[in-house]
């Protein structure tokens, strides 16, 4: 059970201003970008309670996506300190390599190799987030969600995915995270005609 304390309520609401003020919508639709970073924080809290991981959890994906004039590596020190920074940094993509396969496998590296246990959980549940996710917009516009994808190529989104879950199970990543991301996966594999 999440207990909101007032770091979490904190990170909550600088996440929300963080993503509005960079103009972030989920990917195709006007949906605001908090219900990815709240919607992985449900995610882990099935596995911890940690309060730095949940806050990093609702937190992830401000490094890589909002501009540092907007908020930056600094302030999310000053404002949660360096673990929770830490954390962000381990599942945040190198935004210095601009080839996506690049970066992707730059991220994979690191988080088999150098990433903490707690960015582990926060990884899964991002993947797990984004997945079912892709699975809910699939199934209202079919294969046009692959066109809001940098690559637009599901082929490269799959592989993304497996990759994501053999680090993930090298790591040995709580076993109801890896469970989740397994059985997403083969759904969206399932319903893209991929299996």
């Amino acid at each position: 059970m999440i207990t909101l304390t007032e770091r979490l309520d904190k990170a909550l609401r600088i996440s929300s201003w963080a993503h509005e003020q960079a103009g972030e919508h989920r990917k195709g639709g006007d949906i605001p970008y908090i219900i990815h970073p709240f919607g992985v924080m449900i995610i882990a809290s099935e596995v911890t309670d940690n309060e730095d991981t949940l806050i990093a959890c609702l937190l992830h994906d401000i490094l890589e996506d909002v501009p540092s004039h907007i908020y930056d590596e600094h302030k999310m020190i000053t404002d949660f300190g360096e673990n929770v920074t830490s954390i962000v940094k381990d599942v945040s993509k190198d935004m210095d390599i601009n080839d996506w396969r690049e970066a992707s496998e730059s991220y994979l590296r690191n988080l088999e190799t150098k990433a903490s246990d707690e960015a582990i959980i926060v990884s899964a549940s991002d993947k797990i987030h984004n997945v079912l996710s892709t699975i809910i917009d699939y199934e209202k516009i079919g294969d046009d969600i692959w066109d809001i994808f940098t690559t637009k190529n599901v082929d490269d989104q799959l592989w993304w995915y497996d990759s994501i879950l053999n680090v993930l199970k090298q790591r040995s990543a709580p076993t109801l995270l890896v469970e989740k991301l397994d059985t997403y996966i083969t759904k969206l594999r399932k319903i893209s005609n991929k299996s």
